[in-house]
């Protein structure tokens, strides 16, 4: 930033403080009077004794003396792989009987399957198919959704049973 447009915010900044010194003190003296040249002459003596206030004070130039400071070297220790074992793992989290940790590597899918494969690129729809699909989707009437809970427990079962 410029010196001189710092220069002329801080001096803009200081003139709006004081304004608003000399307004506050114009409306203290008009709850006491109804006379607007004791008002009027109350805020130009406060404006006139702000700025001047505020010119008297000066900034100081300030030093910091900062500590000399030698940086040490940083010795690098060379490591081809870190490998979590067994030990690094949270072993009674691993405990539970009925859990399904969908980390696992599965073995084959059946034909059947209703697992999803995420961002499989052979799975993934065409633009084209999309559309299509929304445009299905907007045009089918509110019907309720069939509970598929069951179905989803089988899944689910079947899954386990594949990873034992």
């Amino acid at each position: 930033m410029d010196a001189r447009f710092a220069q002329r915010i801080e001096g803009a900044v200081s003139l709006v403080a004081a304004v608003i010194l000399a307004a506050a003190v114009a409306f203290a003296v008009g709850r006491f009077t109804d006379s607007l040249v004791t008002i009027g002459g109350a805020a130009a003596a406060s404006l006139s004794i702000a700025l001047l206030a505020q010119r008297s004070i000066t900034a100081e130039e300030r030093e910091l003396s900062l500590a000399p400071f030698a940086a040490g070297e940083i010795e690098f220790e060379e490591v081809e792989e870190l490998i979590l074992t067994d030990a690094d793992q949270l072993i009674e989290e691993r405990k539970a009987a009925d859990e399904l940790v969908l980390d696992d590597v599965l073995g084959k899918l059946g034909e059947d399957s209703r697992v999803v494969r995420l961002f499989d690129p052979a799975a993934m729809p065409t633009p084209g198919q999309l559309k299509a699909r929304i445009d299905r989707h907007l045009g089918q009437t509110q019907a309720a959704a069939p509970d598929a809970s069951a179905a989803l427990h089988d899944a689910l079962a079947e899954l386990r049973l594949s990873l034992k």
